[in-house]
């Protein structure tokens, strides 16, 4: 060994020893890493801020804006519930979610089919009164598995198949790895549902003041029209829109005060007061197609997306202290609706225009995006951690949708990478409204993408130094003195051990000559060998870095570096036990 490949294996056994220890945030133990790697110059200076500008950074940046895009539009989350309305178990709502992921990964980009159903996860784990974590991992893995059953499923199938196309003349068709990738699926995600809880649950690391100040009793009200879902039927449908986070505290039918039973049934310009966080208001009222209260401000000085929803507390010097909204008229006076109300150990169930203001209530007012701090500064109220919010925000459900699909439409046609066409994805967003300009930064999770870019040339110093062939010339010396099913076990953990540290494509580049050099020297046939490198290559799920899919999932969920292995290693094994008796009858040595 050089010393370069003995600097390079230090760093980084080092930097794994801390990322496990845990008491330092990923992204300093990253950048860390990298300042030592520099000064031992096991990374040249030139490329010490490569990885900054290294497709995996943009992608995963990219596919977190774009997953906010759908998140934010809700169509998702409709469309399970239409499908799947009773479906109330975890394991249930896990098992949907893997399966749906896995099914989508083996025909489009597995971190294009993580980024669908992520919303579905937050909606799910904030109905069953759990972390995300619970959910998010167990996708990632499932993409990943998905990812093994076609050609075009992943990287390193693609990859293999071009190898095996320069050694026999024939590549690997589309659906060759079905069988194989099939049966590991079928016994990964099976294993993921019911070992799902090796992972801890976690609550996301880097929490925001918006999270820690949220409202759960706003009081709003809203007005069934000719063209609501709702007319003609009972409040309790209405009602299931909001999973039980939504009740109804009145229904108004002109003069009269209705109780809220929930086989009362809705007629037009009936008026309902419903309280909950403002999120599930905002699902209910949009789900129900009702018209919320207060005129409509979009005119031809104001383009629809310029109104915002945004919360505020009235202080002691507030001029709406003592008033009601219809004494106030905001709308008139001010340009700006008021949309709800919270008041501290209160429930409220008068007309939002009737209601008199008190010091102390949080408000939801809807305005334009330049004109309402202008409002709330003159009003004397004191937004709430800047934070807005979604209720009474217009938004084109079916634009992020059409978004997605065209950019993996794209990747899948070979019109563009991956990186340009999450990166035009996630621009779109942004044109079109789907992430409004001031959330679109929040939207990317900056510790994720530090540490990505750190990473990345100091994980490369294995293979720039010469000790991935290193390793490579070891494995083949051990591999000549075993069995084949002994050989195909140790090439595919070997290429485990390696893709956390390479690209899954540049270990099957590395490990893929080797494993058929050694089949064409014991006279095997070459096929399963490169099969168990691209399993081990697409099976990465040791660590949050080595596929984009574990990368993505990390900020969301408030993993640690170390989570990863609690439900990855048990995982590891299984596939590799499985995989070498799977593939020696699938794809026969002799």
């Amino acid at each position: 060994m050089t010393t370069q490949q003995i600097l390079a294996f230090c760093v980084i056994a080092g930097m794994m020893a801390v990322f496990i220890w845990d008491r330092f945030r990923y992204d300093v133990v990253a950048c860390c890493a990298l300042v030592v790697a520099v000064a031992l110059g096991v990374v040249p200076v030139e490329h010490a801020f490569s990885g900054f500008s290294d497709d995996i950074v943009i992608i995963v940046g990219s596919a977190l804006v774009v997953s906010a895009g759908v998140a934010r539009s809700g169509i998702v989350d409709t469309v399970i519930k239409r499908m799947f309305p009773h479906l109330t178990s975890m394991r249930a709502q896990l098992a949907l979610l893997m399966i749906s992921v896995a099914l989508l990964s083996a025909f489009i980009k597995n971190i294009g089919a993580l980024a669908i159903m992520m919303p579905v996860a937050f909606q799910f784990a904030r109905r069953a009164g759990v972390s995300p974590s619970r959910y998010l991992m167990p996708m990632a893995f499932s993409a990943l598995l998905g990812g093994l059953m076609t050609q075009i499923g992943t990287s390193p199938n693609i990859v293999v198949s071009r190898l095996r196309a320069e050694m026999t003349g024939t590549p690997f068709s589309m659906f060759d790895f079905t069988p194989v990738g099939g049966v590991l699926a079928l016994v990964g995600l099976t294993f993921l549902l019911f070992f799902y809880w090796l992972v801890p649950e976690r609550r996301k690391q880097t929490g925001s003041i918006e999270e820690a100040v949220e409202i759960s009793n706003y009081a709003s009200e809203a007005t069934v029209t000719g063209q609501s879902a709702v007319m003609g039927k009972p409040l309790g449908e209405l009602l299931k829109l909001g999973d039980g986070e939504v009740v109804a505290t009145a229904v108004l039918r002109g003069p009269t005060r209705m109780s809220p039973f929930p086989d009362l049934i809705l007629r037009e310009d009936d008026s309902v007061v419903l309280e909950g966080r403002s999120a599930v208001l905002d699902r209910v009222i949009s789900g129900g197609k009702l018209k919320l209260s207060g005129k409509a401000l979009k005119d031809g000085s104001r383009a629809q997306q310029d109104l915002i929803s945004i919360e505020a507390v009235i202080s002691r010097h507030s001029v709406l202290a003592g008033l009601s909204a219809g004494e106030l008229a905001l709308s008139y006076t001010r340009g700006v609706n008021l949309l709800a109300v919270s008041r501290r150990g209160e429930r409220l169930r008068e007309r939002l225009r009737d209601l008199v203001l008190q010091e102390g209530d949080v408000i939801v007012l809807q305005g334009g995006r330049k004109t309402l701090p202008i409002v709330l500064q003159d009003l004397a109220l004191l937004p709430l951690a800047q934070q807005e919010v979604l209720l009474g925000t217009q938004r084109q459900a079916l634009i992020p949708i059409g978004i997605l699909a065209l950019a993996m439409l794209a990747t899948a046609l070979g019109y563009a990478p991956v990186a340009v066409a999450f990166f035009a994805a996630a621009l779109g967003m942004a044109i079109f409204g789907a992430v409004p300009l001031n959330d679109l930064y929040k939207a990317v999770d900056g510790p994720i993408l530090v540490m990505l870019g750190a990473l990345i040339p100091v994980s490369d110093s294995l293979r720039t130094s010469g000790g991935s062939e290193l390793i490579a010339h070891w494995l083949g010396e051990i591999a000549h003195n075993l069995p084949p099913y002994g050989a195909l076990g140790l090439i595919m953990l070997a290429a485990m051990a390696v893709t956390p540290f390479l690209n899954n494509a540049a270990t099957v580049l590395v490990m893929g000559p080797i494993a058929a050099s050694f089949a064409a020297t014991l006279n095997f046939r070459p096929e399963a060998f490169l099969m168990a490198v691209a399993i081990g290559a697409g099976s990465d799920f040791l660590t949050p870095v080595g596929h984009q899919c574990n990368t993505l999932v990390m900020g969301p969920g408030g993993y640690r570096f170390s989570d990863y292995s609690r439900l990855g290693l048990p995982l590891s094994i299984l596939i590799l036990v499985v995989s070498v008796p799977t593939l020696m009858v699938f794809w026969p040595v002799n």
